[in-house]
């Protein structure tokens, strides 16, 4: 089979690359994604993601390898279907702030500030809220924002105000700090919608030069005599395919699966490649480094009324009935994302540039040991997740072995820098005053499960990393760099260096984590990745 480019995964940029460069009716392209089609009902419940993310048809599950022990290990889930990620995920839509990208074009990266990323942003956005010169109107994507709150979240809105964190209208004004709404990507009928039903829509899908193909895992890229990039072999049940490019490969599987893949296909640190028996095409030492992610303790409330909780309507008969409403009337706790509020706050650095985030839901997990299943708590309860925004702490990807069946080791070093300690502390400490403010005390009994134990700085840690958990916002393995950053993979338009005919666009590529959950910047950087791809094909 041929193609002028091959898009090696289906997923949150692979979607918004695929609708974007079909748009050129001469260009043949050609979509891999290794999971199904999008058509499972529950990937428009915005609530769907808890069926979603226990299934492993529709997620893939990474075990990581801890650094010491006192980090306890976890799994890593990532979606595994058309749509990728954006179609399990908790849909918070958040964008980060401009000196998160006006420092990428600091570090030497031309052409990925704040004024080319927020031309990106608006242009794929449909807001429900009017049209400025920083939001978007009459893009593929929706985006909801609640503008009237019940009463918990509105104390709890003015008690974040009580404490130097003012309402905001939507969390992606260009002054991050503030507290209010979560922006999720829910469209007027109160259903998700992924990156695959945005930028793919029927139509789309129905071009004959687009072809998609699901169940179909790409296992190594091929390079030629010249070190162009120039097959990729895949997997499709029992059937090895090789599929040719004459143009390019874009690979956009993601911050675990794009190192793996270069690495096993010769491009990686010479010696990972030849402690796996992988000939090198290209020696390059900054592939799968610079692993970083949001770590966030999750600590829980325990709320004095059931109807300031969504527990009771998310377990039992109720969690039948809770899906009966969403049915008839598109509300209820089923059609809203994984939190309703979010803050941003300034704990540590003192400039007034927000260093933490913290989202709320208005639900606790049943924490006794011992329970098989995820379940809700009897009792009414809330939960934050709470983390530092732009952490420092850096780990590592690496193919365990040469097989493309097998997984790689990841070791993600969470809580490993001064600075990720300090504002984990900060941040927990600032969300307990925000809790104890004298307005929250008509709808809060009071913090509950181990982290509410802890006091002390240390002790504040010590949980942490007993008890927190990734955020699922890792980026960095295939960081992008200055000719002068001897560790960056891709050159500014995304290109790996030292050979031909190959890009990666995922999270993967940004070289610092953004102050943001990160899909909304991977739909914006899939969305320059186009404008830089289409301007090469005019030249």
């Amino acid at each position: 089979m041929q193609a002028d480019i091959i898009i090696a995964g289906g997923g949150t940029a692979g979607s918004l690359l695929a609708g974007r460069l079909s748009e050129d009716p001469g260009l043949r392209v050609v979509v891999l994604e290794a999971g199904p089609n999008d058509r499972n009902p529950l990937i428009r419940v915005p609530k769907g993601m808890a069926k979603l993310l226990s299934d492993p048809e529709f997620t893939y599950y990474y075990p990581t390898q801890p650094d010491a022990d006192w980090i306890k290990p976890e799994v890593m889930m990532r979606g595994r279907m058309l749509g990728g990620s954006s179609g399990i995920n908790g849909m918070v839509y958040h964008r980060g702030q401009p000196a998160d990208y006006d420092r990428w074009e600091e570090l030497g990266l031309a052409g990925w500030g704040w004024r080319d990323m927020q031309r990106c942003f608006t242009a794929l956005e449909d807001h429900l809220l009017p049209q400025t010169e920083w939001r978007g109107r009459g893009g593929a994507l929706p985006i909801r924002v609640a503008t009237s709150f019940p009463p918990l979240l509105r104390a709890m809105i003015e008690a974040a105000g009580a404490n130097g964190l003012p309402f905001k209208e939507e969390p992606n004004l260009l002054d991050q700090v503030g507290a209010g709404s979560v922006a999720e990507n829910i469209d007027k009928s109160g259903k998700r919608v992924s990156a695959a039903r945005a930028f793919l829509p029927p139509h789309v899908r129905r071009r004959p030069h687009l072809q998609i193909m699901t169940g179909t895992r790409v296992e190594r890229i091929l390079f030629d005599a010249d070190k162009r990039a120039c097959a990729v072999t895949c997997r499709r049940g029992s059937d090895t395919l090789e599929i040719r490019a004459s143009r390019e490969i874009i690979l956009c599987t993601g911050t675990i699966e794009s190192p793996r893949i270069l690495q096993i296909s010769g491009v990686g640190p010479a010696a990972l490649l030849n402690r796996i028996g992988v000939p090198v095409v290209r020696a390059s030492e900054g592939v799968g480094s610079n692993y970083r992610d949001h770590y966030c303790v999750q600590p829980q409330w325990r709320l004095r009324r059931h109807q300031d909780s969504e527990n009771r309507d998310l377990r039992g008969f109720r969690q039948g009935l809770s899906a009966l409403r969403y049915m008839v009337t598109r509300g209820g706790p089923l059609g809203y994302g994984s939190h309703r509020i979010s803050m941003f706050a300034d704990v540590a650095s003192g400039s007034g540039r927000a260093d933490a985030e913290f989202l709320f839901a208005p639900y606790s997990l049943d924490q006794r040991p011992g329970l098989e299943k995820i379940e809700m708590e009897a009792e009414p309860g809330g939960h934050f997740a709470v983390f530092p925004l732009r952490g420092t702490s850096q780990g590592m990807v690496e193919a365990a072995s040469s097989d493309p069946g097998d997984l790689p080791v990841i070791r993600p070093r969470y809580l490993d820098s001064d600075y990720d300690r300090q504002v984990t502390v900060a941040a927990v400490r600032l969300m307990r005053k925000i809790m104890s403010d004298p307005v929250m005390q008509p709808f809060v009994v009071g913090e509950t499960g181990e982290l509410a134990k802890a006091q002390s700085d240390d002790e504040i840690i010590d949980a942490a990393r007993r008890f927190g958990s990734s955020a699922y916002h890792s980026i960095g393995t295939c960081r992008m760099g200055s000719v002068h950053d001897k560790g960056a993979v891709l050159d500014a338009s995304l290109r790996v260096r030292g050979v031909q005919g190959l890009r990666v666009v995922d999270c993967s590529v940004m070289p610092e984590q953004v102050s943001a959950n990160t899909m909304g910047p991977v739909m914006a950087i899939a969305w320059r990745a186009c404008e830089i791809i289409q301007e090469e094909l005019r030249v």
